[in-house]
């Protein structure tokens, strides 16, 4: 598995695997992208770790439907790609990363976890 931290009220878009973004005729699924129970807080904002499969090397991640920006504005053209990152990246991500305030865990349900791409 590979991991990101996702913003909340953030979202996945487009995902990229070897052979360029995700083809759902060629694999015939959705990736597999699910949300852990672990939220770090960092400089008042929460980061949701989520994991995907490993032939996963990219996600294209966005503001949500009424997600504000911190001008007022609705996040309009706000793309980003997120990098992803190994178990063991993570872990040393936790323990040497300064600026982490808290570490929570979520109560999830089997369904809530799950994530589906934005058209």
């Amino acid at each position: 598995m590979k991991y990101f931290f996702l913003s909340e009220g953030w979202e996945v878009g487009r995902v990229w695997e070897p052979a360029g973004i995700w083809n759902l005729a060629v694999w015939r699924r959705q990736p597999l992208i699910e949300q852990t129970a672990l939220v770090v807080i960092e400089q008042d904002e929460r980061l949701c770790l989520y994991q995907v499969e490993e032939a996963v090397l990219m996600v294209e991640v966005k503001p949500g439907p009424g997600l504000v920006n911190h001008s007022g504005q609705q996040g309009i053209g706000q793309v980003v790609l997120k990098r992803l990152m190994t178990a063991e990246q993570v872990l040393t991500y936790l323990i040497s990363h300064g600026g982490i305030e808290k570490i929570e865990q979520l109560a999830l349900t089997p369904n809530s976890a799950e994530m589906s791409l934005i058209p």
